[in-house]
């Protein structure tokens, strides 16, 4: 059964990971880790408006975070920051609700779905939308004082 989360799809997102490394001028950049496996997912972000325009990332995690993290990256840019919010929140419930996974550009993250049966594995597939949602609000957070200026 475990077989059913290492599937060939998985590993090969996991084996090709695009936008790897750090960007040299991010907004913002986060990291998440999981306790549990040790897995850690930093990622780098720049936006223009409330559009991601460049993204990069250090994937240092098992196969699911890889996986992740490779989906994140071949659809991020042109993202909005509603779009990844509702992003990490859909796969969340997809993994601990029972949700359906996300459609149109993300429905890459339907290969993830066998991972809900392994609530131990839940932290580590999660890490890449945690980490882009904690970079947005960064972002967000230091454009706020500039705005009341």
């Amino acid at each position: 059964m475990i077989n059913d989360i290492y599937n060939r799809r998985i590993l090969e997102l996991a084996a090709d990971i695009p936008r790897l490394g750090r960007l040299a001028a991010p907004q913002a950049s986060a990291t998440a880790h999981s306790k549990l496996c040790g897995s850690t997912v930093t990622v780098d972000l720049v936006m223009e408006g409330d559009r991601v325009t460049d993204f990069a990332h250090d994937v240092k995690a098992c196969a699911l975070g890889q996986a992740s993290s490779s989906i994140m990256a071949r659809h991020v840019v042109g993202a909005t920051a509603a779009e990844l919010r509702q992003l990490r929140e859909d796969v969340r419930r997809m993994l601990k609700d029972n949700g359906a996974p996300p459609g149109g550009r993300w429905s890459d993250v339907a290969v993830l779905e066998p991972v809900r049966d392994y609530k131990a594995r839940h932290a580590s597939t999660l890490l890449t939308f945690d980490a882009v949602v904690e970079a947005i609000g960064r972002i967000e957070a230091a454009r706020a004082p500039a705005a009341a200026e």
